[in-house]
């Protein structure tokens, strides 16, 4: 179900508000039964054949969870922890990238192995990270016993389910055991509606709109020249920005509706002057993870921390970064392009004291972005450097 919807906007929300509340007004429940089997139905509209996947990982990581807390062996409990992260990523892994490897092994190796053609379960990168980030609060003893119902709510509600923001437990369930959320609060739904509106608007009006002029580009790249390929180029960085910001717009507005408040995921970063400066503002739930729980535990495994070993990181890092969000090379490069674009920026910080004027700073991250999303948009490879022939006029 896209937020979007008919079906989400003028029943399925509409419902879901009136229940839980209703539920919470006139019964002791807390409602979290409600949204739980709401998070189901969402999940399940798309594909109902696939809802089982999620509750499956629901009930293993809740079970590794409680070992987690439970073990008073540090080293057990590490051991518990990297298994649980092993097993999700594989999970993960499996859905996702099987195919990506049998391709590329019959395509190095010249074989001959059959694809499993296996389907993509709805959000699962999303709430497999967020499961990642659960179990090592937990092992840093940030999260204290707690049932199984608080444990899916977190996983499955619905506004944050598919799309993000990724969130961490302690910021949300507070929410949902605060009693001043129990009741109705008219500001925060006047506010839900509207940021939904811009959202739809951003979606609707704006992003689907841009995507004419992107499909027609990325479909006819061998044909396109170099204004038409500036248009396409442009079209898709500001129509991904909007797609994506218009649907956390609209995932956000949905929470408030509950009084529940989810972290800001965009900071403007079409202002952004530095590819570091661009981070820090764009997908920022997702930056926040990549550095919280990839890159800091990796320099911190690190025997001798300087400035050449850390740069390793984050490259790496940004590649993790692109591979996550699919599996294609052309996301590779993405990540790999962004890693060393923020190699740069950090040296040239730490060998330049001379600042850039923000006018250069923001055209060059403008420009620098909008290049890279064009391995992130093309079906191969071979339209990306097409576009990017064209780009630079080779093709006319």
């Amino acid at each position: 179900m896209l937020f979007n919807s008919t079906y989400y906007l003028l029943f399925f929300l509409p419902l879901v508000f009136i229940f839980y509340f209703l539920l919470r007004r006139f019964t002791d429940s807390d409602g979290k039964i409600i949204l739980i089997l709401s998070g189901l139905l969402f999940y399940g509209w798309w594909n109902i054949n696939y809802t089982p996947l999620i509750i499956l990982s629901m009930f293993f990581n809740y079970f590794i969870y409680t070992k987690i807390i439970s073990s008073k062996n540090k080293s057990r409990k590490k051991f518990i922890l990297l298994l649980a992260i092993f097993c999700n990523v594989f999970y993960l892994g499996i859905f996702k990238y099987t195919d990506f490897v049998i391709q590329n092994l019959n395509h190095f190796l010249n074989l001959n192995i059959e694809l499993f053609n296996l389907p993509f379960p709805l959000a699962m990168s999303f709430f497999t990270f967020q499961t990642i980030a659960f179990l090592v609060d937990a092992y840093d003893d940030e999260i204290k016993n707690i049932n199984f119902k608080k444990y899916s709510l977190f996983i499955i509600f619905f506004p944050q389910l598919i799309a993000g923001p990724i969130v961490k437990y302690n910021n949300m369930m507070s929410q949902f055991d605060s009693i001043e959320n129990k009741n109705i609060k008219v500001n925060n739904i006047l506010l839900g509606l509207t940021i939904i509106a811009i959202g739809l608007f951003k979606k609707v009006i704006i992003a689907d709109n841009l995507s004419i002029n992107v499909d027609f580009g990325f479909v006819n790249y061998n044909q396109i020249n170099f204004i038409e390929s500036w248009i396409t180029s442009l079209s898709y960085t500001f129509q991904l920005y909007f797609d994506f910001s218009g649907y956390i717009d609209m995932a956000t507005g949905s929470a408030l509706l509950f009084n529940i408040l989810l972290p800001k995921n965009f900071d403007s970063p079409f202002k952004a002057t530095s590819l570091i400066d661009f981070w820090k503002r764009w997908h920022i739930t997702l930056f926040n993870f990549l550095m919280n729980y990839i890159y800091f535990p990796i320099l911190r495994s690190i025997k001798k921390i300087n400035f050449i070993n850390a740069m390793i990181v984050t490259l790496f890092v940004l590649i993790i970064s692109g591979f996550w969000h699919g599996p294609s090379w052309g996301y590779v490069i993405f990540g790999s392009l962004h890693g060393v674009g923020m190699v740069i920026n950090h040296t040239y910080n730490k060998i330049s004291s001379f600042q850039l004027y923000k006018l250069i700073g923001w055209s060059l991250t403008i420009l620098y972005v909008n290049f890279t999303l064009v391995f992130f948009r093309s079906e191969n490879l071979q339209s990306a450097f097409s576009i990017i022939k064209s780009m630079f006029g080779f093709n006319g």
